[in-house]
């Protein structure tokens, strides 16, 4: 067997596959990088067991798939890499981690929705794993629209929503709230986009940033948005995934939303990941038109971000 082959295993019918035959602490092969990308957009969310990379190994990966971010765009980095954000237990963006789901899409997300151009992709490494809990969810947001009926999909193709970072309703995450407000972001997105590769329509409709719907009313916005997220966390457009040490998950942050359920916190096994976020483009609408920023900048390469922020 060539070096350059690796091996793609899907997981569910619609979401999910795991690739094999690839070290990602070596330097990829120009094969092995298109046809990781082609599984990456095929099955929206990759997965590579037991590739054990340490931060630098994570972020020489990261720079082979696209340009790194600053770690979080609200909620900063690790220190000494600032492409890495620490997605630890407890953690500042976990605004209360005793929380019960109170709805079936409480905590379901797209990253970063709230800033005009939304990261193109995540790249997340296990690390201190639990030996039972504390998996991921990811759903396709691509055949949720699909799934949506015809007369439904002709109501929603033009809409537009407003996605935002807001403030915790309580006051017992002050940290949480502080850094929202040090960098506000809030974007009006299209409720459809069309995927810049692959031209897909996909369902933006990103539960924890999306608060409301351009044109309806209070009451009318909330409805259609719960029904529609109802919609998107059908279990048939998702895969679970059971983390082991040394793991890596790759998404399509343009397709898909994500859930890291709570059961955690109910246990007293500790969990640590590391993600890596990809500068992605500004989404269009099915008519073409952008989505506009209503507050905050961009979300740039790690280096500008750095640049910006010393002068």
């Amino acid at each position: 067997m060539s070096n350059d082959v690796i091996e793609v295993q899907p997981l569910t019918l619609h979401i999910g596959a795991e690739i094999s035959g690839v070290d990602l602490s070596q330097p990829l092969s120009d094969a092995q990088r298109t046809a990781i990308n082609g599984a990456f957009l095929k099955w929206k969310v990759v997965f590579f067991r037991g590739q054990n990379l340490d931060h630098a190994a994570h972020v020489a990966f990261a720079r082979q798939m696209g340009e790194p971010t600053i770690g979080h765009a609200v909620f900063g980095h690790i220190e000494e890499f600032p492409e890495i954000y620490s997605v630890a237990k407890f953690r500042t963006a976990q605004v209360n981690p005793a929380m019960k789901m109170a709805k079936p899409w409480t905590g379901w997300h797209t990253d970063i929705t709230a800033a005009v151009n939304p990261p193109m992709a995540s790249i997340l490494r296990g690390v201190d794993i639990p030996p039972y809990g504390g998996d991921t969810l990811w759903t396709n947001l691509a055949v949720a629209y699909q799934g949506l009926s015809e007369p439904m999909r002709g109501i929603i193709d033009n809409l537009r929503g407003i996605h935002r970072f807001q403030a915790a309703a309580d006051t017992g995450n002050a940290a949480y709230n502080e850094r929202v407000k040090k960098r506000e972001l809030e974007t009006k997105h299209p409720l459809v986009t069309v995927h810049p590769e692959t031209g897909e329509r996909q369902l933006y409709v990103s539960p924890s940033f999306l608060k409301s719907i351009v044109g309806l009313s209070p009451r009318e916005s909330e409805k259609f948005l719960e029904l529609l997220w109802e919609h998107v966390v059908r279990t048939e457009y998702t895969v679970r995934f059971k983390w082991q040490p040394g793991d890596i998950a790759m998404w399509d942050n343009r397709a898909t939303a994500h859930l890291a359920p709570t059961d955690i916190f109910a246990s007293e096994f500790d969990r640590q990941l590391y993600r890596i976020t990809l500068v992605g483009q500004v989404p269009t609408g099915i008519d073409g038109k952008p989505s506009v920023s209503l507050k905050g900048q961009p979300i740039l390469a790690v280096e500008t971000e750095l640049s910006a922020a010393a002068s």
